[in-house]
């Protein structure tokens, strides 16, 4: 499925603040020891792992309260995550994320990752949550159902989307649903809107 530059720019957003977040860096591993020559082709470096974290209403309106500022600076941003942002520009996102009420871009960028891994579980048509698994399901049998769609397409989107289904997060904190389908709309139309 393809995401647009909104959520692009959310996965991006939510992959620097999980490298940021975390304890030790690659590239500090990387000093520390020696590496073996590869003896195959290097694959792209995965996304770190989501930490979930328990949401506020006051992280999610901060969030959407951001998302103009950070729209403006995320666009410009390449398409390519394994390319940082210059330190300017991550001063700038810094500072709208503190005007927001988030400690840094880190958090930001969690929250924010936190808030799509909910909304990947609700029903688009009901509004309602219906769990990880059980939306990926329904998109699987839509796929299925779909004689338009060409071959290989289909092959792809359902390979991704049971990809997707095997590695399905459990939800830590479920009073985090509340609060995104309290902002349901509002969040979907700021995270989603250009899908």
């Amino acid at each position: 499925m393809i995401r647009s530059n909104r959520v692009v720019a959310t996965t991006f957003a939510a992959s620097l603040a999980l490298m940021a977040a975390g304890p030790s860096g690659y590239a500090q591993q990387k000093q520390m020891a020696p590496q073996p020559a590869p003896t195959t082709q290097p694959t792209a470096p995965q996304p770190p792992e989501l930490k979930q974290v328990a949401l506020t209403d006051k992280q999610v309106q901060g969030l959407l309260d951001s998302q103009d500022e950070m729209n403006d600076i995320t666009a410009k941003l390449p398409d390519d995550p394994s390319k940082p942002p210059d330190a300017s520009t991550m001063a700038t996102l810094e500072a709208i994320a503190r005007k927001h009420g988030f400690a840094n871009y880190a958090e930001y960028g969690n929250v924010a990752a936190n808030i799509d891994m909910l909304l990947d579980g609700f029903d688009p048509k009901t509004k309602k949550f219906i769990g990880i698994e059980a939306s990926l399901k329904n998109q699987i049998a839509l796929i299925q159902a779909d004689t338009k769609m060409p071959a290989k397409d289909k092959q792809d989107a359902l390979d991704e989307l049971n990809d997707s289904l095997k590695n399905a997060p459990k939800i830590q904190f479920p009073a985090n649903v509340d609060i995104v389908a309290k902002y349901y709309d509002k969040l979907n139309d700021a995270l989603r809107a250009q899908e």
